[in-house]
């Protein structure tokens, strides 16, 4: 793919997400993971698992990276983090020390075996004082990411940010905000279903 400027990315990953993962409803609403009723509903899997898209979120989660400085492993909750954090290490380059990692929604009771992580946190060995940046491909309230980084602070790793795919604009920044961490959307409701 040719080169492309971060805005070209932003702008290209909207027109995406209205083509592959929006779905609106006058007549029924639908429940969001959060247990909320919308009429809106974004489906991010197949704009994960997308070629362009694929390219283009790597762009554009690396830009955010950039701007947080040092990073030592991106990853987060399944289901959503694992196609952003495979993009995302693939995306960073042969002989990149940047490292990805996996948390479950339930944590299995064998651990991380070899990796020495807790049980539950899977992938790459995480270490304490290890940087950390969450990725979530749709963000509503926050919870979810919020109690992933929370274990991930009960290790000793500083989560630096979150970076999600979309913010629904539904009291997910504040939450994070109020956290302590950043929230990085690469788009936001608003900017789809206008």
């Amino acid at each position: 793919m040719t080169s492309i400027t971060v805005e070209q990315a932003r702008e290209r990953l909207v027109q995406c997400i209205r083509e592959l993962a929006y779905l609106y409803s006058e007549n029924e609403d639908f429940t969001l993971a959060s247990g909320r009723k919308s009429q809106h509903f974004f489906d991010m899997k197949p704009v994960m698992m997308d070629p362009e898209c694929a390219h283009l979120l790597g762009v554009l989660i690396h830009h955010q990276i950039e701007a947080i400085g040092r990073v030592d492993a991106v990853g987060g909750l399944e289901l959503g983090a694992v196609p952003l954090t495979g993009i995302t290490i693939a995306k960073a380059g042969k002989g990149s020390p940047l490292k990805g990692f996996i948390v479950r929604k339930e944590p299995k009771g064998r651990g991380g075996r070899k990796t020495g992580n807790p049980p539950g946190i899977e992938g790459s060995s995480l270490a304490k004082g290890d940087r950390i940046v969450l990725l979530e491909d749709v963000t509503t309230t926050g919870g979810s990411a919020l109690k992933a980084a929370q274990r991930l602070i009960e290790m000793g790793c500083d989560v630096a940010s979150c970076i999600t795919i979309l913010d629904r604009q539904e009291g997910g920044s504040e939450a994070f905000q109020e956290a302590g961490i950043i929230l990085s959307p690469l788009t936001l409701k608003s900017e789809i279903a206008s």
